[in-house]
């Protein structure tokens, strides 16, 4: 025992190599002492020096090292280089150098690794701060202030024919004569303020909000929004360097604004705004627009007179007394009368609220300063003012860089339009020869005055506009004709029957019905309807339509013509060739008006043109779509139906640069099979019916008459397979100051009985197509497949004998003249069948009465209590295309 105890204490570094040695041991009493001198001498002075833990302590450490080791790069386990002897790893090593940028945290664990520290944030946000602050002053150093002197200067914006040759050049004329500030009165400058920007005086020039919600707004994809603030509005009219509503130039156009807002006076920033801004009519700057609107200088401006223009800062297109209807059929003089007369009297009252108008000065101004007439550029007559004038309705509604109409009046584009300059010239000769040969005010003044045409060409493989006729001279008559007029189409609507009937069929209201609707069997042109005079026209099923007050629809046809036995009916074909009224009433009532609609939608008419469908004698052309469009319906049969939207510019450059491109999107608005059969029906019109008046030799036509009841308009629409075109004719004064605008009979207009469209609507497209198509090779139009089943309507039913083929043999009293040199049949007295709404009385439910909307065809139906007598009253349609509504066939929020 003495020699165990004097034994020498293991040294250190006994380790492992100690405790195996104790292992081999036997075990009892003799194990303790092993253990013991494992971990430490016996010797107390010793053993303080050692730590308390033992090996057990030895091992945890050694396992945390390990743990350590292998969260990172070339850790290793407890025996690699990051264990408990010689290892790098952090759990048995001092701390390294740390690094610059703490990130991810070196003595951070699991989700705190990613916790950014204090100064981490710190830093960033002073780095990104003085990276903004040094960004902001090189921009802000970059940037220059308008020159208005340069912004002032007038540019032309040129037009070109189809050919590439120039048509005119336009714009430079406009007055922007720069005033001082001292010339602009504070009646001015006081309106401005309290309409567009109170805090003007005090103001930076920059408004943080304005800026936070146009940005939002472009970053939702709607349109970019002006400066909030006068500076920033200044700012933007002075720079026609850049008119894209982009981010960029919104971003120059901020730090301009603080510029300007920084370094320029209050007075010189007012100045330069009045003297940059658009005021409507090509006036720019405010002398420009008190010459254009009053005829004096803008320092002989009264209040009212500056209030009036200070609204049409606004935006001139929808405060325009005179309207602008070319850019939107929403801006009709009447609606922008009211606009005007409510903003002035609002910035007025706004002035009083402000302190910069007594209200004793104010109580003076009790009427609207209403404006000059608009004066027209000597450039623009004739034709080249409708040409001009729908070009940029059409390049203004159509391009997709936010230009508005007030951008393109500052100059600087090319606009190459798709007119061809001889089809244009030939289409206003061949109507100044008609009216010429026929139209005699003097000799016949309560007929021939106030007598209008309107035409209009297109391209049937495009949809390209070669040629109108909007009136005889823009600079005198500023109503284009060959846009919307309200001209009712009459008969020449009938085509979109036919296909609505091939395209969805008649109702079968015996057969079984699938999810409410009642089978359907398309339609041939074979057909069987009746073709009676004053037809009883019934719903689908069987039952009599009537109006909302219980009145019956009697259909009647021109000259109250019945056709055939009615036993035996006459087909569609035949139908559409003596224009009958009576078979495609009721066809549509089959088919359903509402499928008819959608047929003419699909054509290419706008829906604002439509008259209501919810009455019978909406298929016999009660609605009032432009020349335009109707050339384009039609076009769409002439190409197997495929549909191309007529369009007036083919592309637009700036400087060199093409901003606008046109894009053909054409679309298939039916079956070849329906287009080439509707196309067949019309070629037999032309060529045995009401339309042979259009013959070309060699030539395949297809086209259709159309007169409306009370004879207030007549049409022919007809196409061959390169071109189609579309003639009107009716009588509307629609002098500016004829307030109530009114269609008018034309029974003796030209000395003809009656006028149709077989009368000068066909020899003015004759003519003028004879030209037109002069050195084009004739093209035959596709022979049409069978289509459809010979189906009986109107209450025809099989007959068992066969009826005479009324295609073979037409009734002797067929069709109106097809010359207008014949006479056409006389049309009975409005009297003998008038109700107080009966359509041929003109009274309140007349064409130009309170409720127009239900008359056309060549003649119109009636609505009586039965057979015998009139005692009921149609359904008065909402839609009134005699109430003096000129729409745009490009658009506006319509279309």
């Amino acid at each position: 025992m003495s020699e165990h105890r004097r034994k020498p204490p293991e040294s250190q570094g006994g380790g492992r190599a100690a405790a195996r040695r104790a292992a081999q041991q036997p075990s009892g009493r003799r194990a303790a002492p092993a253990r013991d001198s494992a971990t430490g001498s016996t010797s107390g002075s010793y053993d303080e020096q050692r730590s308390t833990g033992g090996r057990a302590e030895a091992r945890r450490a050694a396992q945390r090292g390990g743990r350590r080791r292998a969260a990172e790069p070339g850790g290793g386990g407890p025996a690699g280089p990051g264990g408990r002897r010689g290892g790098t790893g952090p759990g048995n090593r001092r701390p390294g150098k740390k690094r610059f940028i703490d990130y991810p945290r070196y003595n951070k664990h699991g989700w705190r690794r990613w916790v950014p520290s204090w100064k981490l944030v710190s830093g960033l946000s002073l780095g990104f701060l003085s990276t903004l602050v040094i960004v902001i002053g090189i921009a802000y150093w970059m940037v220059s202030v308008p020159n208005v002197a340069q912004a002032a200067q007038a540019e032309n914006n040129v037009y070109y024919w189809a050919d590439g040759s120039q048509m005119v050049a336009t714009g430079g004329e406009v007055n922007r004569q720069i005033i001082a500030y001292e010339k602009i009165p504070a009646a001015m400058r006081y309106a401005v303020i309290s309409a567009e920007n109170k805090t003007f005086e005090t103001d930076s020039g920059v408004d943080p909000q304005g800026i936070a919600r146009a940005l939002v707004n472009m970053a939702k994809g709607g349109h970019t929004q002006g400066g909030s603030t006068i500076t920033q509005q200044y700012v933007k009219n002075a720079r026609l360097d850049d008119q894209s509503q982009t981010l960029t130039r919104k971003f120059k156009e901020l730090f301009i604004s603080i510029k300007v807002g920084a370094t320029k006076k209050k007075s010189e920033i007012m100045a330069g705004y009045l003297n940059t801004a658009y005021y409507g009519r090509g006036a720019y700057g405010l002398q420009a627009a008190a010459r254009t609107y009053y005829s004096k200088d803008a320092q002989n401006l009264d209040p009212s007179q500056c209030a009036f223009l200070a609204s049409l800062l606004k935006g001139a297109t929808y405060f325009d007394p005179a309207g602008a209807t070319e850019i939107d059929p929403a801006a009709t003089p009447q609606q922008n009368t009211k606009n005007a007369m409510n903003r002035w009297a609002w910035i007025l009252d706004e002035e009083v609220k402000d302190g910069h108008l007594p209200a004793a000065e104010r109580a003076k101004y009790k009427t609207f300063p209403m404006p000059d007439k608009p004066k027209k550029n000597a450039q623009l007559s004739g034709q080249i003012g409708y040409l001009v004038s729908l070009s940029k309705a059409y390049f203004v509604n159509n391009n997709t860089q936010g230009i508005t109409a007030g951008d393109l009046d500052q100059g600087g584009y090319e606009i190459h339009t798709t007119f061809d300059k001889k089809k244009v010239q030939a289409l206003e000769d061949v109507v100044k020869k008609v009216r010429k040969k026929n139209i005699d005010p003097k000799k016949r003044p309560t007929k021939d005055t106030f007598v209008q045409f309107g035409a209009a060409s297109v391209d049937t493989k495009s949809g390209a506009i070669k040629a109108l006729y909007g009136g005889e001279d823009a600079t005198k008559h500023f109503t284009n004709n060959a846009d919307q007029t309200g001209a009712q189409v009459g008969s020449t609507f009938k085509p979109f029957v036919l296909a609505a009937a091939m395209e969805y069929g008649k109702r079968d209201p015996k057969g079984p019905k699938d999810q409410g609707e009642s089978e359907r069997t398309p339609v041939s042109p074979k057909s069987i309807y009746s073709g009676m005079n004053k037809l009883k026209i019934r719903n689908y099923d069987g039952s009599v339509w009537t109006d909302a007050k219980g009145g019956q629809w009697l259909q009647t046809n021109d000259g109250n013509e019945s056709y055939n036995p009615p036993s035996y009916g006459i087909d569609l074909r035949y139908a559409m060739q003596e224009s009958a009224n009576t078979p495609y009433v009721q066809l549509g009532m089959d088919v359903g008006t509402d499928k008819v609609k959608d047929v003419a939608l699909a054509a290419g008419l706008r829906k604002d043109s439509l008259a209501s469908s919810s009455v019978p004698s909406f298929s016999i052309g009660t609605s009032s779509p432009s020349a335009i469009r109707m050339a384009g319906a039609y076009a769409t049969f002439a190409t197997s139906g495929m549909h191309h939207d007529p369009y007036s510019v083919e592309k637009v450059n700036k400087r060199g640069r093409v901003i606008y491109q046109h894009d053909d999107k054409a679309t298939r608005a039916f079956s070849a099979a329906i287009a080439d059969n509707v196309t067949d029906v019309l070629k037999n019109v032309v060529e045995k019916g009401t339309g042979t008046n259009a013959q070309l030799s060699g030539r395949d036509v297809a086209g259709k008459t159309g007169t409306t009841d009370g004879n207030r308009s007549a049409w022919f629409v007809g196409y061959t397979p390169q071109l189609s075109t579309a003639v009107s004719m009716y009588r509307l004064d629609d002098n500016e100051t004829n307030k109530k605008r009114e269609f008018l009979k034309m029974f003796g207009t030209g000395g003809q009985e009656k006028i149709h469209g077989a009368s000068f609507p066909s020899t003015i497209w004759h003519d003028y197509m004879e030209q037109a198509l002069t050195g084009v090779p004739a093209v035959d139009f596709p022979t049409p497949e069978p289509i459809g089943d010979k189906v009986y309507g109107g209450g025809m039913s099989p007959s068992p004998s066969p009826s005479p083929s009324p295609s073979d043999s037409p009734s002797p009293s067929g069709s109106p003249s097809p010359t207008p040199s014949l006479t056409p049949s006389p049309t009975p007295k409005p009297s003998k069948s008038c109700g107080k709404w009966d359509w041929n009385c003109g009274g309140p439910g007349g064409p130009g009465g309170s409720n127009a909307g239900t008359d056309a065809g060549t003649d119109q139906g009636s609505t009586n209590g039965d057979i015998s007598g009139p005692s009921g009253s149609p359904s008065p349609s909402k839609s009134k295309p005699g109430n003096g509504s000129q729409g745009n066939i490009f658009g506006g929020p319509t279309g």
